[in-house]
């Protein structure tokens, strides 16, 4: 069982790219001890491969089908950035940055879309002024 703590998220971010939104996505991730730091390198190779955006304002960038033996356990890190980010034309303002070991990953992603495919718990997350009240939003919904 996966539990998303106050440590996985970052609140009321800006970045002026998508790779430095991605980095930094990355960057909790490793700081969290989910990932060694190389992942960040593969989950910008993912995006080049196949844009990690989602819709409702939200992107889920993760590393490459290879990059697996980066990842020391499983984890998502969540990063607000109100004032969005451009990726490939596509206004995001939630980065759902994500490391699944096995087949764990598919399960994360499946979750955060049920959470996400809903704009209104999107607008919930994008306007959660605490990490609690993101942790609660997601609540039942982000497990493994």
């Amino acid at each position: 069982m996966l539990t998303l703590k106050k440590e996985d998220i970052v609140l009321n971010q800006r970045f002026s790219t998508k790779k430095a939104a991605i980095e930094a996505a990355g960057k909790q991730l490793s700081q969290q001890g989910y990932v060694a730091v190389e992942y960040i390198e593969k989950m910008l190779e993912r995006d080049n491969l196949t844009t990690t955006y989602i819709g409702n304002m939200v992107a889920i960038p993760h590393g490459t089908d290879d990059s697996k033996h980066l990842i020391d356990r499983s984890g998502i890190v969540i990063l607000q950035v109100p004032e969005g980010v451009d990726f490939d034309g596509n206004e995001v303002k939630l980065i759902i940055g994500i490391a699944g070991v096995g087949d764990e990953h598919l399960e994360l992603l499946s979750n955060i879309a049920l959470v996400c495919s809903e704009i209104a718990n999107v607008e919930q997350l994008l306007n959660a002024e605490s990490e609690a009240k993101v942790i609660e939003l997601f609540k039942g919904e982000v497990s493994v």
